[in-house]
């Protein structure tokens, strides 16, 4: 069990990890749209940005889904070893 605890632990830090480097990528985003004539070199680079982000928000909620999963599994495991000590 110990082994599963210090995976769940890495998998935590792994997702800390991947939020703070969204909010790295999304301090150097331009907020605004730029459609005005001499900004069009500027679309490029926010849809590049754009797409960043989308993959580390799917990386991101994938990621805490399954941390959120397997805590939940290994309380219940926890609680279960728990109970059966008892009897």
């Amino acid at each position: 069990m110990t082994t599963f605890v210090i995976f769940w632990a890495i998998l935590g830090l792994a997702t800390l990890a991947l939020a703070l480097y969204r909010k790295f990528v999304t301090m150097r985003e331009d907020d605004y749209l730029h459609l005005a004539a001499g900004e069009e070199r500027l679309i490029p680079q926010q849809v590049a940005t754009f797409r960043k982000i989308g993959a580390i928000d799917r990386w991101g909620i994938t990621m805490t889904i399954v941390t959120v999963i397997l805590g939940l599994a290994l309380a219940a495991l926890y609680l279960y070893e728990a109970a059966m000590r008892t009897y």
